[in-house]
């Protein structure tokens, strides 16, 4: 388990942000495995980085102060000690991104044949089928886009 897997998405993004804006101060190696630091956000944190143990850093900010989360802070900082991790992460995030969009461009494609291959009749049952089964939002948003009732 990494710092970075042990973190939520959001932590991860917001510690890039922190670390690209030069946030961390005072980073201090203990050993090969442990780190302190000073973050600056709203206020100044106080982080501690375990990376053999990422579950052991601490952050005394109010998400993570007392409890076992990997926050911005934490991340910040290691990305501070480990800037390749940083660049990682980001070339992750954009294949990831780029990978999504292609599915869904394929997705999107496929779909599009598979309506025009339809006849009206099977076009209608499929919409009926989808409207009798979808949850209630959609049903209700189609009445109210098209005026029914």
């Amino acid at each position: 388990m990494s710092i970075i897997s042990s973190a939520s998405s959001s932590s991860s993004w917001r510690g890039l942000d922190y670390y690209k804006k030069n946030k961390i101060k005072n980073l201090k190696k203990l050993n090969d495995f442990e780190y302190t630091s000073e973050v600056i956000g709203s206020e100044t944190y106080s982080v501690y980085l375990d990376v053999s143990h990422p579950r052991r850093s601490t952050c005394n900010c109010p998400h993570a102060n007392g409890k076992r989360i990997i926050c911005k802070h934490i991340v910040a900082t290691f990305f501070e000690v480990f800037p390749q991790e940083a660049i990682n992460f980001e070339k992750e995030q954009e294949r990831l991104q780029e990978e999504y969009e292609d599915y869904q461009a394929k997705l999107y494609n496929k779909t599009q044949s598979y309506i025009k291959s339809l006849t009206k009749k099977e076009l209608i049952d499929e919409l009926s089928y989808i409207l009798d089964y979808a949850p209630d939002w959609v049903y209700n948003d189609f009445v109210r886009r098209n005026d029914i009732e």
